[in-house]
């Protein structure tokens, strides 16, 4: 089955979900203003199912039905699964300038269709059954699943066992014959509220100490004794009160939306449990997860900075520099920064490798080092921005101020840089820089999603492999 647009709004419509912002409870999360535009980026992932140009690129046949479905429910089963997707992810950032929110939940469903596979070998359980039997439901229906990974944590210098309030990483309270009863919170997740279920993993690697805390299980969105509690972000209040000019991305926003999770006492009934107590496959399920969403980094934020690179060369072309060289050398740097990011996810899934369950990897360190380039290259690339667009991205007046009858004549004859350019498209193009350069969506998960830069290090130490350099330098000097 393939859901439209519209179609996967209204199949959200009449859940009994428990969302709440700046205290108070949501009762329509689809019809919200702080939410409306996050819910129009997530529709953007099925509309492009059914444009011609791109239904290579957004659609996939599913090994288990042989049905056509969407990508973003797709197991990759070849290397050119995994480059399509980074070429799907891309069109998609240039498409809606902003999170699309539905990667991490695909990032989850493919490391899971590995690590349960693999769990099932070693201890002879059925997860990879009741996994695949998920997987079905979320094909058939085409639904979004939000990929619930980082928990809060608390006291970073202990593991979760050791924390003095064991509710900081979600973990078992009580198995029962018919599924088992979690509790704690995990933090940061994207798209949540907009999503039909929420897949649940552990965020670390665990000792026998912790096996309370591997757990892996998926749930739909609305499932009792769950609260979702979104997150502040630059703009949220210019989306509550309707200025959409000042917003500058008005239909998809500055970013997705991203909200704290929480579970209390939570019932997971056993057929959508993929992993319980056995603790030692938890790194691993993290470290898979982990290289496909880095991976994903090369696609989407590569086609979020072709939007800030054309709103760049618009800023310059309505200043009246365009032409200058200084600006030209500036734009081609945030093109070759921007192309190296995608160069860097397309190497990571052509040197992709088939796994023991039939589900295609990426190579984990080329996906760690496109994600550590994506923490620095996209501010290198709104620095840029920043520079050639000007001062006014940060001190321009208000929508509501152009709007005045009085003060909005002031400011078209003071604000008009080339002259036959409306005052309008060059205020809307310096909101939109502004929006993009100082939100969630680009910088800050550029930085912090899929990990933050230490993480990537401490992978990229791992698969380095400095003994089997140092022999290379040995043959090369006679050294014995």
């Amino acid at each position: 089955m393939l859901m439209s647009g519209k179609e996967y709004v209204d199949s959200l419509k009449g859940r009994k979900i428990e969302v709440y912002a700046f205290g108070e409870k949501i009762e329509k999360p689809c019809e919200h203003p702080l939410l409306k535009p996050s819910l129009n980026s997530i529709a953007a992932t099925y509309d492009i199912a059914f444009d011609p140009k791109y239904t290579q690129l957004a659609t996939a046949t599913s090994h288990l039905t042989g049905k056509k479905i969407n990508r973003f429910t797709h197991i990759h089963r070849s290397v050119d699964d995994l480059v399509k997707k980074v070429k799907l992810l891309r069109v998609l950032g240039q498409k809606t300038g902003t999170c699309f929110q539905r990667c991490v939940g695909w990032d989850a469903l493919n490391a899971l269709s590995i690590v349960t596979y693999e769990i099932d070998q070693k201890h002879k359980t059925e997860y990879h059954k009741y996994f695949i039997e998920f997987l079905k439901h979320v094909q058939s229906k085409d639904l979004t699943c939000a990929g619930a990974m980082t928990d809060v944590k608390g006291d970073r210098s202990l593991r979760p066992s050791e924390q003095a309030d064991p509710d900081l990483y979600v973990h078992v309270v009580e198995k029962r014959d018919d599924g088992i009863v979690v509790r704690g919170a995990k933090v940061h997740i994207t798209g949540v509220v907009h999503s039909h279920e929420i897949i649940v993993m552990p965020t670390r690697a665990l000792t026998e100490k912790d096996k309370d805390y591997a757990v892996s299980f998926a749930v739909p969105t609305d499932t009792e004794g769950i609260t979702l509690i979104v997150g502040r972000q630059m703009g949220d209040l210019r989306k509550l009160r309707g200025e959409y000019f000042d917003l500058g991305n008005f239909k998809y926003g500055a970013a997705g939306h991203e909200a704290l999770v929480i579970f209390d006492n939570v019932f997971v009934p056993w057929n959508r449990v993929f992993m319980c107590g056995e603790y030692e496959f938890a790194g691993q399920l993290v470290e898979t997860f982990a290289s496909y969403h880095r991976q994903s980094y090369g696609g989407c934020k590569v086609g979020l900075g072709d939007v800030l690179i054309g709103a760049a060369a618009l800023a310059a072309k309505y200043n009246g520099v365009l032409k200058a060289s200084h600006i030209r050398s500036k734009l081609v740097d945030m093109v070759y920064l921007n192309e190296t990011l995608h160069a860097c996810g397309l190497a990571c899934s052509y040197e992709g490798f088939k796994t023991s369950s039939g589900t295609f990897r990426v190579d984990s360190m080329l996906a760690n080092i496109c994600k550590l380039n994506v923490t620095k290259f996209p501010y290198e690339i709104a620095r840029l921005a920043h520079d050639i667009a000007g001062g006014l991205i940060a001190t321009m007046p208000s929508e509501k101020d152009y709007k005045d009858p009085k003060l909005g004549k002031l400011i078209e004859k003071y604000l008009r840089g080339v002259s036959d350019v409306p005052t309008e498209h060059r205020m809307k193009i310096f909101r939109l820089i502004e929006n993009m350069t100082m939100s969630t969506g680009y910088l800050v998960e550029s930085m912090h999603g899929a990990g933050s830069p230490e993480a990537q290090r401490i992978m990229i130490s791992r698969l380095a492999n400095f003994e089997e350099k140092m022999k290379l330098a040995k043959n090369l000097t006679g050294i014995n």
